[in-house]
């Protein structure tokens, strides 16, 4: 049985201040609701995204007005597409059925709410796929839905905008966001970055690649930081960003960092939402999350057990990315390319 700090001190913990993680809890999706039949006001519209990810596929229905997002409702499933894409070159059947299942109940739920536009996102997945064309082809049959192949660079943009768009500070940003097979480095200062870049380096893409004990061994878990490592130097040579003032980290690996470090359960993303990760308490989980097998990893309060298998590889590419940019603590948020793409849409 893994131990849990006693609270969400990180580093400062000793051993001596953990207790037993109570028994596994049903968290294979997450979902929240705010029931609403009409748009918040009369001036702004409702819009729907699905984002159908490498590791997840996500839902979010919101009224946007003057660039400002409500959540109706946002929900998020593990559906897996992308395992085994970067070895294979090709979506599994199983993924692409479990995506398909999940994007016909958010239809449903998008109709009852009455959305007046879906946008549908598809990322690295579905870019890197030999039959990723195939897989849009049938989810436009299936569901008469038009998605969207969206490049890095516009993954990053979105991304950006999403997580802007609350903030009023001109501070030198730069935000990361952890996916399944890329993450994207955006650093800017106001309404457009200034620099983006989207690594081939993903939570699943990396567990692929480099972790094949269980738990991983230390030399595993160092030959992936070197490459996450040359990813990021190779992406940002010969730039010069200054001084960031601020970080921010977005998608499911901080989230769940934020939620384990607070002890959340059930997730509470209004206590996630500004959650700051200092880099020690950071390395101070990866320590405690790689030492124990995956079976126990799934037991982590506020760790939903579709993640276990692959919160590792997204937490040293968030050291590497703090490491590189020398940063002391970043800060998690849950708006991300989701209320991007929202507020484009509307």
């Amino acid at each position: 049985m893994p131990l849990k700090p006693t609270h969400a001190a990180g580093p400062a913990n000793s051993d001596d201040g953990f207790k037993e993680v109570p028994a596994l809890r049903s968290l294979r999706a997450y979902s929240r609701h705010l029931p609403s039949a009409e748009p918040s006001s009369a001036s702004s519209r409702r819009v729907a995204v699905i984002d159908i990810g490498t590791n997840s596929t996500r839902l979010l229905v919101a009224d946007v007005a003057d660039g400002l997002v409500t959540e109706i409702k946002r929900e998020s499933k593990v559906t897996g597409l992308g395992r085994g894409v970067d070895h294979s070159g090709q979506l599994s059947a199983e993924g692409i059925e479990a995506v398909c299942a999940t994007v016909k109940e958010y239809v449903g739920m998008v109709d009852q709410l009455g959305a007046s536009t879906t946008s549908v996102l598809a990322t690295s997945a579905v870019r890197d796929a030999e039959n990723g064309s195939a897989f849009v082809a049938e989810l436009r049959e299936r569901f008469g839905l038009s998605p969207q192949v969206i490049d890095g660079d516009e993954e990053a943009r979105l991304t950006y905008l999403g997580c802007i768009s609350e903030r009023t500070g001109g501070e030198n940003l730069l935000v990361v966001d952890v996916g399944g097979g890329s993450t994207e480095i955006i650093i800017g200062r106001g309404d457009k970055p200034d620099f983006h870049t989207s690594l081939q380096a993903g939570v699943v893409r990396h567990t692929e690649r480099f972790l094949t004990s269980d738990p991983p061994d230390a030399g595993e878990l160092e030959k992936m930081a070197g490459d996450i490592k040359k990813l990021i130097d190779e992406a940002i040579r010969e730039h010069d960003f200054g001084t960031i003032e601020a970080a921010i980290a977005v998608a499911g690996t901080p989230t769940s960092l934020a939620a384990m470090d607070l002890e959340l359960d059930p997730y509470d993303p209004l206590a996630v939402e500004g959650h700051r990760l200092p880099l020690r308490t950071i390395q101070w989980w990866l320590s405690k999350l790689s030492s124990v097998p995956l079976a126990d990893r799934k037991l982590y309060v506020g760790l939903q057990p579709d993640r276990a298998g692959a919160i590792v590889a997204g937490v040293v590419i968030l050291i590497e990315v703090m490491r590189v940019f020398d940063l002391d603590e970043i800060q998690v948020s849950e708006h991300d390319i989701l209320y991007g793409a929202a507020i484009r849409a509307s």
